[in-house]
């Protein structure tokens, strides 16, 4: 891990200084958590594939228009982002009912919605990261009427674009969580996708089985969830069959 100052530590990821201003170094941890921190574990080599995974994906939707935070990865477990303003609002998008949503609406689980659904919640360990509106996010400030434009419109484009993507590989996305900041330059400030896309926060179904391939492994003690991780890269391509390890980053196909 590179000795710089620590700006930052989360439940799965360390922020620490960049090597240029506007810059920091992003690193991934093997710890897991679930349902607002109450339970925790290891994951032996989840950091290293939600590198790699998060590097693929954000370097293909960066090829599709959407901007991001992502700058290069480093190594095994760290990746250089751009420095943003995190915008406390985890957005929500949701193809399939599951999970907490699937509870909340007396829905089975599987079950199709009639379209996707835009979800928001306000980032707050302390309060459980509550589910709040349009209204409340302008009302007490967390982000203006356009920067919440700006979210949802990026996050259904995320949405339209991994969905084909993961169909692809056989996965079903089912849902996702994303998070955005905004980003300054001396001209103006635009919202970026920030934080990471992988299996942590993704809800990845197998599209014969519907066998889960994500963080609900760990939630409900499935087990096989370093197994899982890997599964899911190898069906995109970028992890080799002998699992995780040093290998170039990732490149663009057309």
């Amino acid at each position: 891990m590179s000795r710089r100052r620590r700006i930052y530590e989360g439940k799965a990821k360390v922020l620490f200084e960049g090597p240029e201003p506007g810059t920091l170094i992003q690193y991934f941890k093997d710890d897991a958590s679930a349902f607002n921190n109450q339970k925790k574990g290891t994951i032996t080599g989840k950091g290293v594939l939600n590198n790699r995974i998060s590097e693929y994906l954000m370097m293909r939707l960066e090829g599709m228009g959407i901007p991001t935070h992502f700058v290069r990865r480093l190594n095994m477990r760290e990746q250089l982002v751009r420095e943003v303003e995190i915008i406390p609002v985890e957005v929500v998008i949701r193809n399939v009912a599951a999970g907490s949503f699937a509870k909340r609406f007396g829905m089975a689980e599987g079950a199709a919605l009639p379209r996707s659904i835009c979800e928001y919640y306000y980032k707050s360990d302390e309060l459980g990261d509550p589910l709040v509106t349009e209204e409340h996010i302008t009302a007490f400030g967390w982000a203006s009427p356009q920067d919440l434009d700006d979210m949802f419109n990026l996050a259904l484009r995320i949405n339209d674009y991994l969905s084909g993507l993961f169909l692809g590989a056989g996965i079903r996305l089912v849902d996702f969580k994303v998070e955005f900041g905004r980003l300054y330059t001396q001209d103006d400030m635009r919202i970026v996708l920030a934080d990471e896309i992988s299996p942590d926060n993704c809800r990845l179904w197998d599209t014969k089985t519907n066998e889960i391939m994500d963080k609900d492994r760990f939630r409900r003690d499935l087990g096989g969830v370093a197994e899982a991780y890997q599964e899911v890269a190898r069906r995109l391509g970028i992890l080799p069959e002998s699992g995780p390890q040093e290998v170039p980053s990732a490149k663009m196909t057309a």
